[in-house]
């Protein structure tokens, strides 16, 4: 058996079983709701990426760099909490309380702190609202619905979620800003024949 290098259940077990046990009890719409949420909702955000960079390709070649950079962005904040998940090697809640899960729990090794889904969330989210101010209005309280669901539906402690959140926004803060530095790649991709990813025409 690995090693599990933290315990999850000891810091904050009993909030995830208040949040479990509020999700056993709840209207069944109400569970439908945040169940499809926890694993389709990462789309919406595939969607905010295509939007902030149809939006951005008529403007200034530095947010155009940023918008395009925003999947390069959530993908290294994927990697490194994949990388502090494996580093960490904490059983999922459902493994080690005793709980009924709206989410079936995922098989041993797949480890739970921190969420992957709260820092895709959080990174898109985050590098989506430096790129283009009104649809971080919606990414953003759509990232923190993503990261109570994980919780709601049993895959994750809370802590796992707010260091996910915490990953990824740090993570995509830096990177999205620098990418602007790459403006004038953008300017000169407008005279190739890539011009349609910077440019409406």
């Amino acid at each position: 058996m690995m090693p599990v290098a933290m315990d999850g259940g000891s810091l904050d077990g009993g909030a995830y079983m208040s949040i479990t046990d509020a999700a056993r009890n709840a209207p069944a719409w109400l569970d439908s709701v945040l169940s499809a949420w926890s694993t389709y909702g990462l789309a919406l955000f595939a969607v905010l990426m295509l939007a902030a960079w149809w939006r951005a390709r008529p403007g200034a070649s530095p947010r155009t760099a940023m918008a395009l950079a925003v999947p390069l962005v959530v993908v290294t904040a994927f990697t490194a909490d994949t990388v502090i998940k494996s580093l960490v090697r904490e059983q999922r809640p459902c493994r080690t309380l005793h709980t009924v899960t709206l989410e079936a729990c995922p098989s041993p090794g797949d480890w739970s702190f921190p969420s992957n889904h709260a820092a895709i969330a959080a990174a898109a989210a985050v590098a989506i609202g430096l790129t283009h101010r009104r649809l971080g209005v919606i990414a953003i309280p759509a990232a923190l619905l993503m990261a109570f669901s994980r919780v709601w539906v049993g895959a994750h402690y809370p802590h796992d979620v707010i260091l996910g959140l915490i990953v990824g926004a740090a993570v995509a803060g830096p990177l999205t800003l620098a990418a602007r530095r790459t403006g004038p790649l953008v300017d000169r991709l407008r005279d190739t024949p890539l011009r349609p990813l910077v440019a409406p025409r």
